[in-house]
């Protein structure tokens, strides 16, 4: 469910023209959750961290991986339904940069936002919404 509403309101946000308005809604969406739905694994990047540092379970952490898999293809039929034909919603490296230059950003995106949750996780902060979904904004 959290995957399903974060790639729903992302790829929604995608339809506004200019960059900002899908990094400013993947925030706020993932800081919602993490306020609501304590933390929920939303990134099958952030599910595989834990499963290579032993902080989920093998069996967990596969049904987890199905389920966000599940939820951002369900988001995408249903933003692709919604959404008029024209509405350019896949992301491309820019004009300016490389494919590896985007592989690298997007890395050290990967990098920061695992780097809060796991911080989030660790002390249990009441300030883990915030933290988040600032990491998500940021990368």
């Amino acid at each position: 469910v959290a995957t399903l509403t974060f790639v729903g309101v992302v790829l929604g946000a995608s339809a506004a023209p200019g960059p900002l308005a899908p990094a400013l809604a993947g925030g706020l969406v993932a800081g919602g959750l993490a306020c609501s739905l304590g933390g929920p694994q939303a990134n099958p990047a952030l599910t595989l961290a834990l499963l290579c540092t032993r902080k989920l379970s093998a069996l967990r952490g596969a049904a987890g991986l199905l389920a966000q898999c599940a939820g951002a293809t369900l988001a995408s039929a249903a933003a692709h339904a919604a959404l008029p034909d024209n509405t350019g919603l896949v992301t491309r490296v820019s004009a300016a940069g490389t494919a590896g230059t985007a592989l690298a950003w997007e890395i050290f995106a990967t990098f920061q936002l695992a780097l809060a949750a796991f911080a989030t996780a660790e002390h249990a902060a009441p300030q883990a919404g915030l933290a988040l979904g600032s990491a998500v904004a940021a990368g």
